[in-house]
């Protein structure tokens, strides 16, 4: 399989790219989704977070309020960092053995990660940067998921700069525009995809970084 990693700011619009790659034929794995499967009710990292932050941090149905949780976590870096500590290795066995499954195929995988370069990408095929002007991640995130504006830039600051991002890019999508020219991006990358040399069906799968936005 042919593994490409996808990543972006919060707010840049990286799951659209990612619903349009898979439209073109890609298969998906989001680690987002991941982090939710492993929080559900009755896990291991569902029980350890509420050891930690108590029920304050559930909702009526006893699943997450993944909001009530950040609001304890982001802006302390020891919260933040004993948050990762619980998810992120559950997380990281989950993408692995979902990338089992495609093991000796041809498929082209995306790896959806939002935190690809703060938690490395040894072994991946590429990497696709979606792109935003920070500001504009703020004013979606206000808009579109009821953030407020310091707490989006509170959120975009936890995460690497955009140059560090677009420094790591082999494919950058500006998503500054309209969807028509998001999928012209998209397009556009998906060509790049199909030029790729595909790496051998026998190729072993490596362990990856798997941070998500918890």
């Amino acid at each position: 399989m042919l593994e490409i990693g996808l990543t972006g700011g919060i707010g840049s619009g990286k799951s659209t790219v990612a619903a349009l790659l898979v439209e073109r034929g890609a298969s998906l794995i989001d680690a987002d989704v991941v982090v939710r499967e492993v929080q559900e009710p009755g896990t291991v990292v569902h029980a350890a977070i509420v050891q930690r932050w108590g029920t304050e941090v559930l909702a009526a149905d006893q699943t997450l309020n993944r909001r009530a949780l950040a609001d304890r976590v982001f802006g302390d870096d020891v919260e933040l960092a004993a948050l990762n500590a619980i998810v992120h290795p559950a997380v990281a066995d989950e993408m692995f053995q979902q990338r089992q499954a495609f093991a000796g195929t041809d498929a082209t995988v995306i790896l959806d990660i939002p935190l690809l370069v703060e938690s490395g990408h040894v072994g991946l095929g590429g990497i696709i940067v979606v792109d935003v002007d920070p500001e504009v991640a703020v004013q979606r995130l206000v808009k579109f998921r009821s953030f407020t504006a310091g707490d989006a830039r509170a959120r975009i600051a936890q995460q690497a700069s955009r140059q560090e991002r677009l420094a790591q890019a082999d494919v950058v999508i500006d998503n500054s525009g309209t969807l028509g020219e998001l999928v012209i991006g998209v397009d556009s990358a998906k060509a790049w995809i199909d030029a790729l040399e595909r790496p051998p069906l026998d190729q072993e799968i490596k362990r990856i970084g798997s941070h998500s936005e918890n």
